[in-house]
């Protein structure tokens, strides 16, 4: 084999269409864009756009809204993680278990708007858990454990508890 002999395999190349070369080529004059207007233009793009059809996007009712300010942003918090805290000896069993003590153990980084509790793994001791918030497998899986989640108010209702006696 010499280096003049080296070539692709047949049809590994693919020849790009010679686009605007004369009316013989069968590609010339417009080539292949139709007319004048945006889309004979390079960089063109009509996002959306479906022939003159009214598009999705306006077929479709407007419904609802959603207020990000609002958003509550939950410290997710799985069964597997606190049991694997307790395990290591970051998180003592005894008294009740909040944010804090979670954030001190690590198990959080911050509270954001509260701690929400999940259902994934298992819980091998009792133990009591206060938090703003629990799936119904997670309350379960901690009083099958023979513990209890306290599940705290937040916001206006949480300020007025506070200043109760």
């Amino acid at each position: 084999m010499k280096l003049n002999e080296i070539a692709d395999r047949p049809g590994a190349h693919y020849r790009a269409k010679r686009l605007g070369r004369g009316i013989g080529s069968g590609k010339g004059k417009t080539a292949a864009r139709g007319g004048k207007g945006q889309t004979a233009r390079s960089g063109v793009s009509l996002a959306g756009f479906e022939g003159g059809q009214t598009p999705l996007h306006r077929r479709l009712p407007k419904r609802g809204f959603n207020r990000k300010m609002l958003r509550k942003e939950w410290q997710v918090v799985n069964i597997e993680r606190l049991q694997e805290a307790l395990d290591r000896g970051k998180l003592k069993a005894e008294g009740t278990i909040d944010a804090a003590r979670l954030r001190e153990a690590g198990v959080i980084r911050r509270e954001r708007d509260g701690v929400r509790l999940l259902a994934k793994g298992e819980l091998k001791g009792a133990i009591t858990i206060a938090v703003a918030g629990a799936s119904k497998k997670a309350i379960a899986a901690v009083e099958k454990a023979g513990g209890q989640v306290i599940l705290k108010a937040r916001g206006a209702a949480q300020k007025d508890a506070e200043k109760a006696p």
